[in-house]
């Protein structure tokens, strides 16, 4: 096993931030990470595991070892008339996956396309966009524990999904490396664009007949307008989750703010509603911030939800940054935005 020795990991996370590992290994397959669990450099060290990058801020060098998930391969394991059952090495490029499986006509994934990061960090993050959670197509996935090199496999109830959150980034975190996971697609489409801009962007493309190609196709057209390319200018996405509040804390905030966007929370089709979501982008907008530059960093011009790197910004700024727009939104509307960005 080749483990380096401090190591940049500016290639390796889309803030392009320049921080480094003390040491670093590169497993391709579950044999290189059973040889790694056998060094020692890897047993006596504070452990990363490392997807794409795409949703982390490095504040400080990191005093341990990184490890990059670079497992890949694609294959369909099950079908039966109405599901096809695809399942997805960790180290996968996800829009990638995305796009493999509109190609073969397999549906639920199309309004998850061009979110940045691989597939092993999907199920952790529970990634979402445009009406859809991974957990609404999560089969199961595969994971070695760390601690013991065994394989467990996970189905979708004990993952215990959550808004942007499952077991894996709190009571399993950093407890083991996610190998694979399997989904469970759609032979037949259902249709989720009632979501964003999704259903007006299909009309200015003249779609007449709604296919799982159109759709993905809208929400890449969705996504590369509002959202920078991390290539070109450093950021993780969406830096903070969109806050759920009670309903009594909605009436009371909707009665101050009328005209601003909100989404009931359905748990099932007929359950009171309990629970709202407000875009956090908006509430950022409404303290000033879209656009704003502080020194190397600042909130993107056209997306106040996404923090981004102008070119030589550290973590701890970005963090700083970060900080002072959480609680301009506390001291405006009584209301806390919590990063969806993993800090470390």
């Amino acid at each position: 096993m080749n483990i380096q020795q401090n190591i940049s990991l500016l290639p390796y996370n889309t803030f392009h931030i320049a921080v480094a590992s003390k040491y670093f290994a590169e497993i391709k397959t579950e044999n290189d990470f059973s040889e790694l669990l056998r060094e020692e450099k890897f047993q006596s060290n504070q452990k990363l595991i490392l997807g794409g990058g795409s949703n982390i801020l490095f504040t400080k060098n990191f005093d341990g070892i990184v490890v990059k998930n670079s497992f890949t391969g694609i294959s369909v394991v099950k079908e039966d008339e109405n599901y096809v059952w695809v399942k997805a090495s960790a180290g996968e490029v996800w829009h990638q996956f995305v796009l493999w499986c509109i190609e073969k006509n397999l549906a639920g994934l199309e309004n998850l396309s061009l979110i940045p990061g691989q597939v092993g960090a999907a199920p952790m993050q529970n990634i979402g966009a445009y009406g859809v959670e991974v957990k609404d197509v999560f089969d199961k996935l595969e994971a070695i524990e760390i601690a013991t090199g065994e394989k467990v496999n996970f189905k979708n109830a004990e993952c215990e999904f959550g808004y942007r959150e499952s077991v894996f980034k709190n009571k399993f975190k950093n407890q083991f490396l996610i190998s694979s996971v399997t989904f469970r697609l759609n032979r037949i489409p259902k249709f989720n664009v009632n979501y964003g801009d999704i259903k007006m962007t299909l009309d200015e493309m003249r779609v007449n007949e709604l296919s799982i190609k159109a759709v993905g196709d809208a929400v890449i057209k969705i996504r590369s307008s509002k959202l920078p390319d991390p290539n070109v200018l450093g950021n993780a996405g969406s830096f903070f989750k969109n806050p759920v509040i009670t309903k009594e804390e909605f009436y009371l905030f909707i009665s101050k703010n009328p005209i601003a966007p909100n989404y009931p929370i359905h748990q099932s089709p007929n359950s009171p509603i309990k629970q709202y979501k407000i875009p956090a982008g908006w509430l950022i907008e409404q303290c000033g911030w879209k656009g704003k530059m502080v020194g190397h960093t600042g909130s993107h011009k056209s997306q106040a939800l996404v923090l981004v790197n102008y070119g030589g910004a550290t973590g701890n700024e970005v963090y700083q940054l970060a900080l002072e727009i959480q609680k301009s939104v506390l001291d405006k509307f009584g209301i806390t935005i919590s990063p969806e960005v993993n800090l470390v």
